[in-house]
Order: C-alpha cells, then structure tokens, then sequence
C-alpha cells in the first residue's frame, strides 16, 4: 500500500491557505471573523503559515451547541472559530482529500465530490429494477451514537496506513485529540468517519461478498435475494464493528423491498417506482402553505424550495409536486427569480 510523504508543505503553502479561505468562507461573508480576514487576506494567510510551520497552532475550545435535527433528536454541535480553525481544516482537505478518496468503495457517498444522495439513489432505482432476483430483501442497520463512539487511537492507526508525513501527522493528531470521538460540526470529522468504516465497506464488499452494498455515513443497507444470507452477514458485520469500538443499533431487521419499501436517504424505494419520505414530503406541503398564506417568500424560503426541488424531480411525484408547487407559489416564486435577475428553478418542472 502506498504511503504518501511531502504532504505538510503542500498543506502550508501560501496559496493552498488563500484557497482554503476563500472555500471556508462560502455562505459566510457575513461573519465577523471572515470580514476580519478579507480585510487582508494575504496577511492572516502568512499568520497561519507561521503557526503550522512552527508548529504552535492548537485547536480551539469548541463551543458546543444543541440542535434538533429533522429526525426529532437532539444533536450536540460543536463549533470551531473561523479564524483560523475553519481556515487551517480547509487546507488540509484541500490536499489530503484526493488521497483519502481513493481508499473509499465506490458505493460510500456521504460527504464525498461527486457522490451525494441522489447518485446512490438512482443506482438503487436501477438495480431494483434490472436484478429482481438479487435485491429481493434488503439488511438495514445504522451504528449507534457513531461519530463519539469513533476511538482516537484507531482512527490515528487508520489514517497513517496511508500518510507518512510526520508533520502531517503530528497537525491531525491535534486535531483528532481536541475531542473524544468526533466532534458533529466539525469540518474534519465527515471526513475522519468517512475513513474510519473504509476498511470495514471493503470487508463487506470483498471478504462478505456484499454485491448490492450502500453506506451513507453510518447508515448501511444490503441487498439481496436470501434472507439467511444477510442474516449470516450481519452476524459478521457485528463482530467486525465490534473489533473497532462500534455497536450497531439494536433495531436493524432484514425485510421484503416489494411489500415495504426501502427506507434511506430520504426516499422510499420500490421495485419499479421510488416515493419521497413520508416526513419530507410534510415538510415541503407545511413550508408550500406558509409561503401562499404570507403570499411573500424570504431568501431562507426560497432556498428551501430548491432543495425540494431537487428532491421531488427524483422520484415518483406528480401529484406532491403538483401540491406544493401551486399556482400561487409558482407566482412568487417567479416574482422572486424575476426580482432579482436569476433562474426560476421551477420552469418547465410544475
């Protein structure tokens, strides 16, 4: 296996740290500390260079935040300061994600360029359609309290299995130490979860056979045509995960697809046809009425309705399309792009 060295001056280059602001800043012009840096840009660039080549930089106290997300739990966020945090995990990425990537199967998505929800779930819509006989039944299980759960010293093991840059290394093992586990929130961390299940997806793929395999970050489904078989690999996939400081939830099952339907990543996918998920498609009709009853949309609103979009134009919804995307929130919506000189990602579409 090759093991990459030179990677700690590529990370300090003046230019890759420019760039490394000027990704960490999108969406965030608004932020004090990003004004801060933009005032020169070419001087906090040289600031950070210096800490990382003196190796004096140490990462920040996080502040930690509650969040519910859309599932109803309660997460805690933590949260770095821009300055020069958020900056300095840019560009790491920027020269380590290429190499990271390519440890990854082809079917992990999370978090990754190119491979998002909708590129796994048109794959699944495929297969269920051209190979009946093989995704018959599916194993759905996701990991418990995965991202704390992650253990520091395998995940150090796991990421000098292919950098050998001492410098490199001693920056992410500050990084890694500033938490137990993963920190959410964290621009590193989607990363770091990425990596530490790599060797376990080609376990599954390679040593279980598991043709039919999808990861989107810890939630993983299997498809086949035997349920013993897939009761016979999660038999393994415990005891792997296990090996590696993760437990699975308890309320993993093996279940028919026809009769069912496979619940993830937001859809619910059918042999033949794939429906949005029950709480989304709520969502999108709550977030429709709201915008006809103040017959005004806000930036926040109509940001919202693009993702939708992008939802809805993946699955089987004329009738949910037909729903949200009324004629009076066409009307603003039209209003809206009109107003301010851009597309209207509804034309054509409703």
């Amino acid at each position: 296996m090759k093991r990459y060295n030179g990677l700690f001056d590529r990370i300090v280059d003046i230019e890759n740290i420019k760039r490394a602001h000027q990704q960490a800043r999108r969406g965030k012009t608004h932020y004090r500390e990003v004004k801060m840096v933009d005032t020169n840009p070419e001087h906090y660039a040289f600031l950070i260079q210096q800490m990382l080549i003196n190796e004096t930089y140490e990462v920040g106290e996080y502040c930690i935040m509650e969040r519910t997300v859309d599932s109803g739990k309660v997460r805690q966020i933590y949260r770095l300061d821009y300055y020069p945090h958020r900056i300095i995990h840019h560009a790491i990425i920027q020269v380590l994600e290429t190499i990271w990537t390519r440890t990854l199967i082809n079917d992990t998505y999370c978090c990754i360029k190119s491979r998002g929800i909708h590129k796994a779930a048109n794959k699944i819509k495929r297969i269920l359609m051209d190979d009946s006989d093989n995704t018959t039944y599916c194993l759905k299980l996701d990991i418990n309290k995965y991202y704390p759960s992650i253990d520091n010293a395998i995940l150090k093991s796991v990421i000098r299995k292919k950098i050998k840059d001492d410098k490199c290394l001693r920056l992410l093992d500050k990084v890694i130490d500033s938490a137990t586990g993963l920190p959410i929130g964290n621009y590193l961390s989607q990363y770091f979860a990425n990596l530490y299940l790599s060797a376990f997806d080609h376990y599954c793929k390679e040593s279980l056979k598991a043709r039919y395999y999808f990861r989107y970050c810890d939630d993983i489904v299997i498809l086949n045509g035997s349920k013993e078989y897939l009761h016979s690999t999660y038999r393994h996939m415990d005891q792997y995960l296990n090996k590696i400081g993760l437990k699975p939830k308890s309320n993993w099952q093996v279940f028919p697809i026809a009769s069912r339907g496979l619940d993830f990543l937001g859809y619910r996918f059918y042999p033949g046809y794939t429906l949005l998920r029950k709480r989304i498609a709520k969502r999108a009709l709550r977030l429709s009425a709201r915008i006809v009853k103040k017959d005004y949309l806000t930036t926040a609103q109509f940001r919202s309705v693009v993702s939708y979009i992008g939802w809805l134009k993946h699955c089987n919804s004329l009738n949910l399309r037909k729903k949200v995307y009324n004629e009076n929130v066409f009307r603003l919506i039209s209003c809206y792009t009109k107003d301010r000189g851009i597309k209207n990602p509804l034309q054509g579409r409703v």
